[in-house]
């Protein structure tokens, strides 16, 4: 089965140029391909994870990747998908950023000794002079095809109106294409549906200047079944940066995808045999319990490591209870298959002294404390609703005075609805 085979399986296609040129390029030899990323931030999120992830089967495949990380795109911004212009960032905010995803990016993909390759665009970008740009590159575009593009259509459209400076993205994402092209001899690019204009810029300048034949691939932007984006969880974004989302948070994350998604999540999000896969598409109640519990492990070993999914399944079963899993489910997954004897150091931690121990401390302050709610008031309330527990018993009054009696194994576990937990210790 060759690399596009595989990323059709798996569900990343969404669309492609010259299908049958594109397949005979990939099954000659090793190739180049890349994807850029945006510093937009000095963290990847977990909707990042599908270009991440398809980067990384191309290399399983013998192909030679480069992650080009828009140091300098990202001195303009995307106007794709954006229904207002970015902020303008510091070079120094910008090469922050670069640094970060760089270092997250070698989770994923192995760059040494020349397997991969990670690039800056600034190399090229920044030096570029403004009269060659427009006589070499400029004259190759119309304004007429490209205010068709929908990145574009979209803002002209719209109240905001699309800036001087964003419309010239498309150009240097092209000149991005090009000089890839000329250094690497890379002749395919990928990257989300929303940069399908983007990339056939890349495609057309490549033929005007070099009279070659180079491929686009977009891959899906995925939603959950409920209709949300992936890679938010409560509003907020789940990092691949463990100092913002901590590996038994990014755990909790996977262990919370919704039934309808789990077979489709495993597919794009784990390297699992598609076999395998299938066979979990009938499964329900405490099997598929067992099949997140995969899930999560095997997402988390991907981003942070194996020491720290091992962490991360430890606190959640100190939590939730030991969940074993079957021989028979997902066999290919390295997750242990019975509860290891390991501390639950991931698990959210607040320390109070044992002297506030010995005193008590209302529940409602405890729950404001811990972050689970954000106002006394909201604490009331969540208590009067039924909707706080304490070592899994319902609190019963919010003034409930928490102390030394309650400690089970040394510790006091809070529960704030169904899913979220923190964990009261002891100051030593």
């Amino acid at each position: 089965m060759n690399v596009l085979e595989v990323l059709k399986e798996r569900g990343f296609l969404d669309n492609q140029t010259h299908e049958r040129e594109l397949e005979d390029h990939l099954a000659k030899e090793s190739r180049h391909c890349y994807i850029g990323f945006d510093p937009t931030a000095d963290s990847l999120h977990v909707g990042h994870l599908v270009p991440i992830m398809s980067l990384a089967h191309m290399q399983l495949n013998g192909h030679i990747p480069i992650a080009l990380v828009g140091g300098g795109t990202g001195r303009i911004g995307d106007p794709s998908g954006k229904n207002e212009m970015r902020q303008m960032m510091t070079l120094e905010t910008i090469e922050q950023n670069v640094q970060g995803i760089k270092k997250q990016l070698s989770g994923f993909i192995d760059f040494e000794a020349g397997k991969a390759i990670l690039a800056n665009n600034a190399d090229w970008l920044a030096s570029l002079e403004y009269i060659p740009f427009l006589r070499d590159i400029g004259r190759h575009f119309s304004i007429n095809k490209m205010i068709k593009a929908e990145s574009y259509r979209q803002r002209i459209e719209s109240e905001v109106g699309l800036s001087f400076i964003e419309f010239n993205y498309m150009l240097l994402q092209a000149v991005d294409f090009l000089t890839l092209c000329d250094r690497h001899n890379c002749m395919l690019q990928m990257g989300g549906s929303d940069q399908w204009g983007n990339i056939l810029a890349g495609v057309e300048l490549i033929r005007k200047t070099r009279q070659k034949t180079v491929f686009g691939i977009t891959y899906k932007l995925i939603t959950k079944s409920d209709g949300s984006k992936m890679g938010k969880t409560a509003g907020n974004a789940v990092w691949l940066d463990p100092e913002k989302t901590s590996p038994y948070e990014y755990y909790q994350f996977w262990m919370n995808t919704d039934d309808r998604d789990v077979e489709r999540f495993l597919s794009l999000f784990t390297f699992l045999p598609m076999p395998e896969i299938r066979q979990v598409n009938n499964l329900v109640d405490a099997e598929l319990n067992q099949v997140k519990n995969i899930l999560a492990f095997e997402s988390t070993c991907l981003a942070h490591g194996r020491e720290a999914a091992l962490n991360a399944k430890a606190s959640a079963s100190a939590v939730f209870g030991n969940c074993t899993i079957s021989e028979k489910i997902l066999p290919s997954s390295s997750i242990p298959r019975k509860d290891e004897s390991r501390n639950a150091v991931e698990l959210p931690t607040t320390y109070v002294t044992p002297s506030e121990f010995s005193t008590g401390i209302p529940a409602y302050e405890l729950f404001l404390r811990t972050g689970l709610t954000k106002s006394g008031g909201e604490a009331r309330r969540l208590i009067n609703q039924g909707g706080a527990y304490l070592n899994g018993e319902r609190v019963a009054a919010f003034d409930l005075l928490v102390d030394s009696n309650h400690l089970e194994n040394g510790q006091v576990i809070l529960r704030a609805g169904k899913k979220r937990f923190h964990r009261i210790q002891i100051e030593i």
